[in-house]
């Protein structure tokens, strides 16, 4: 049976890819580029060119499944694609925004719409994998943006998921928390210089600082590829996965009241702007 996972070039998409790969799928993993692809070859993947901003690559994605399957059921997407974004909503520029939501959101449900034919001519039903993260249930500071599409993405896959429940296509969240990606050598070179001056310069230099460490030594990007096989291969599988080092700890920590996690995330994020006054 087919599985296509977007956002496949590398990072988590590319583990899973290769995971799915490795269990015997046959697997698509869509790329922005075709010379990314040639990793995914090499692990048993069949690349396709797709962009989840762009309806025409999208369509063409979806005539390239369908001719690799030749007559083959497509089982499974992977809506993996995404990018990341901070900065404080009071400076963000709204094309950054809106860009950040075309890419994690709109594309997630073009790509799903695209696909959702294939889907629902598999025998019993196929299965739809949404990639949300943790920071969808809790809104950390600077990660306004992701956050937001991440918290979109979920009530998209729990009104989908109720939608689809006649079709015996089921749909099933992944939250990761932090994982080793390279997402991290992204997050390491965003350019924060145009707030740099702002009251946020300091607390946003400190909570990057933290993400890295955290992302450094997260667990492997495999805990997830084994999250999205289980959501794929379980005859009765989770509504929501939370993948992380302390998986039961995080969950813990989004259903905190809302007060008390402000308090705490106070303490940790503006630390280093109180010592500063402290100083001055």
């Amino acid at each position: 049976m087919g599985v296509v996972v977007t956002g496949a070039s590398s990072g988590l998409g590319f583990a899973v890819a290769a995971e799915l790969a490795r269990e015997g799928f046959m697997t698509f993993g869509t790329v922005r580029r075709l010379e990314d692809g040639a990793a995914l070859k090499a692990a048993g993947v069949a690349p396709v060119r797709m962009d989840v901003t762009d309806v025409s690559s999208i369509v063409a994605a979806l005539r390239s499944v369908r001719d690799g399957l030749a007559g083959r059921p497509l089982y499974g997407l992977v809506n993996n694609a995404g990018i990341p974004a901070a900065g404080p909503l009071e400076l963000m520029p709204l094309e950054e925004l809106r860009h950040v939501l075309e890419v994690n959101l709109v594309g997630q449900v073009a790509v799903t719409q695209a696909f959702l034919p294939l889907l629902k001519a598999c025998p019993g039903g196929g299965r739809i994998v949404n990639m949300s993260s943790l920071a969808g249930r809790a809104a950390m500071p600077f990660l306004g943006p992701y956050a937001a599409s991440k918290f979109a993405l979920e009530a998209v896959s729990d009104a989908l998921r109720r939608e689809l429940a006649p079709t015996g296509v089921r749909v099933v969240v992944i939250e990761p928390g932090n994982m080793q990606s390279k997402i991290w050598d992204k997050v390491e070179q965003m350019d924060l210089s145009r707030y740099r001056g702002t009251p946020y310069e300091r607390a946003m230099m400190h909570v990057r600082a933290q993400s890295l460490r955290g992302g450094r030594a997260a667990p492997p990007a495999t805990l997830v590829a084994s999250a999205v096989l289980r959501a794929l291969s379980a005859a009765r599988p989770p509504i929501r996965i939370v993948v992380s080092r302390h998986s039961w700890l995080d969950a813990i920590i989004t259903r905190l009241p809302a007060r008390l996690l402000d308090w705490l995330i106070g303490k940790t994020v503006w630390r280093e702007r109180k010592k500063s006054q402290n100083v001055e």
